[in-house]
């Protein structure tokens, strides 16, 4: 596979959609602007020369469950302990554990190179960032000793266990059981399916966390608790002692990610300890959910931005069609609707990465500020994650297979990338909750927070984009704001119905949840599009030119189509609800 990180968009994104910039300060002493964009060419290095090449033959070679565990593909234990010697790992955790003080959001922008490079492979860094957060919010003290520095530098990795056969998204119904044991530890017993990474041979320890339930707990939701319990199980002095009674005993057999084990893991008196207060669990794990949302999201940024390059560069060599100016068969780049295609992706691209971005920043400040600029930045993070996770993801795989479709019958080959994408990208909207799940998060809590003010603020900066752009006094960006303020006016229009409509018949507003966060979506990241475009005329070489065309192309085709889109969220439902009996068998 060849892929290059496009250090040049990712920098510009950072700095001029997402203004990097806000987060200097007192939060992260060790940060400034100058080391952005050595730290993404170093990223795009591993990823190009180490990680890239083992992409395709992982697809091809599979995990493997053997009879001393899990093993990964061939060169991925290699790849990962240069990933953990590189520092990669702990980029944006805490200086105390041994990490490096950066943003967040950096971390995540190095996280989507990881991605676009190999998604089975990142997908191990990403649960162990999880494990991370969690660990230094609710760990006791003792814990995060013992823990953290291993899992900061990448020497140990983490899991998030949760989901059971009979549970899925509803961790309320789980039935893991955690027995005190009278030391202060606990026997977890129970059995915990689609764990990512949860079993494989590249590290000597694997930290688990784990969803159980105590035995006097109350029923449902409120009566969960988290444990943390090692693979190995770790000795005061910190080195590694006996093998906890934790196993893998399958593995799942899915249409991508093949490299990454999703696993079956069984807990069989599993000795554990209780992060944060019992029956709290919940708590801790939206700490494990919200971070991994996020980082999702910039995986469908990673995978979408690789199939891009991916059928940008088959587009230059395949050759096919007659084109005025080229002699004998022409490369289908110069086909207008290939590069309508190709268009269409990197805009999207572009508009998700800055989504994400924005959201990161957002959480870097509300972490690390006080008063009313971290209480605002709070607002702007809970109503961009769902949107950053699920817009991203849905694009994620359109784009995917937008790639499919340029390569025409080879893209529906298994040995070729695109088909890889496709499949592997699939995952990234049913993860850490499904997309559906997130529309229900944003129109059922999100859209509420604060009386409204966080999508009325986020409308108020989308205008003001707009009156910039029309402040130009350059047509195309007159232009460009023109749609943006008919699409604000939509997603206003639409907001306003959504609020109203929750309280008054909550079926019908969760019926339109979905259409209403694509909305959401394509505003919003034509909002910063727009900016990009406005922010680039001061620019040197393509950018110009290069952003001014995406924000254009992506006005005149998802922001033109929003005003229209009003009737399908406030009307669509209607049919389907009154007549659920006729078409589902509900009465």
């Amino acid at each position: 596979m060849t892929y290059r990180a496009p250090v040049e968009d990712m920098d510009f994104a950072l700095r001029e959609l997402a203004s990097l910039e806000r987060v200097l300060g007192e939060g992260f002493p060790a940060f400034d602007m100058d080391l952005v964009q050595p730290i993404l060419e170093e990223a795009g290095k591993f990823a190009a020369d180490v990680l890239a090449p083992l992409n395709q033959p992982g697809d091809e070679q599979g995990a493997q469950l053997t009879g001393n565990g899990v093993i990964a593909p061939v060169g991925f234990a290699d790849a990962y302990k240069v990933f953990a010697e590189g520092g990669w790992m702990g980029l944006a955790a805490p200086e105390k554990w041994g990490g490096q003080g950066l943003p967040k959001t950096l971390a995540n922008a190095v996280l989507e190179i990881i991605h676009g490079a190999n998604m089975s492979f990142g997908l191990c860094p990403l649960l162990s960032l999880g494990a991370i957060e969690a660990l230094v919010e609710h760990g006791h003290p003792a814990e995060q000793e013992k823990y953290l520095p291993k899992l900061v530098s990448g020497e140990w990795t983490g899991t998030m266990n949760l989901t059971e056969p009979q549970a899925g998204s509803d961790v309320g119904a789980l039935k893991t059981k955690a027995v005190p044991n009278g030391d202060g530890s606990y026997a977890i017993s129970g059995q915990k399916i689609y764990i990512t990474w949860g079993d494989h041979d590249m590290a000597e320890n694997i930290i688990h966390l784990v969803l159980a339930r105590l035995p006097d707990a109350p029923a449902g939701s409120k009566g969960i608790s988290l444990f943390v319990v090692p693979k190995v199980l770790v000795n005061e002095d910190g080195s590694l002692g006996e093998r906890n009674n934790v196993q893998c005993i399958g593995l799942e057999k899915k249409i991508g990610i093949h490299a990454s084990p999703t696993c079956v893991m069984e807990y069989d008196g599993a000795t554990g300890w209780l992060v944060g207060e019992e029956n709290r669990g919940l708590a801790c794990m939206f700490t494990m959910m919200n971070s991994a949302r996020l980082n999702v999201g910039q995986e469908g940024v990673g995978v979408g931005e690789a199939a891009y390059q991916a059928a940008y560069a088959y587009a230059q060599e395949r050759k096919q069609g007659q084109v005025k100016g080229v002699d004998g068969p022409a490369p289908i780049l110069h086909h207008a609707d290939v590069r309508r295609t190709l268009t269409t992706m990197r805009a999207n691209v572009m508009a998700a990465r800055a989504i994400c971005y924005a959201c990161g920043v957002a959480a870097d400040i509300a972490k690390t500020s006080d008063g009313d600029a971290g209480e605002a930045a709070k607002l702007r993070e809970d109503l961009l994650t769902p949107i950053a996770k699920a817009w991203s993801t849905d694009m994620g795989v359109e784009v995917a297979s937008m790639g499919v479709q340029i390569h025409g019958g080879m893209g529906f080959m298994n040995e070729t990338l695109a088909a890889q994408l496709y499949r592997d990208a699939r995952i990234a909207p049913i993860y850490e909750g499904t997309n559906g799940i997130q529309a229900i998060d944003l129109v059922g809590r999100k859209l509420g927070m604060a009386n409204g003010k966080a999508m009325a603020d986020m409308l108020g900066d989308v205008r003001a984009t707009a009156q910039a752009a029309r402040e130009t006094n350059d047509p195309q960006l007159v232009q460009i704001a023109d749609r943006l303020v008919a699409a604000a006016d939509a997603l206003e229009e639409a907001t306003g119905w959504m609020v109203e409509t929750m309280k008054a018949d909550r079926d019908k507003g969760l019926a339109s949840a979905t259409a209403y966060l694509k909305l959401a979506g394509d505003v919003i990241g034509g909002h910063f599009l727009t900016r990009g475009a406005v922010a680039a005329r001061t620019e040197g070489g393509t950018m110009r030119g290069r952003m001014t065309a995406l924000a254009g192309f992506f006005a005149e085709t998802a922001l033109a189509e929003a005003p229209g889109r009003v009737s399908g969220i406030t009307r669509g439902g209607d049919s389907f609800l009154s007549e659920s009996e006729a078409l589902f068998g509900l009465a």
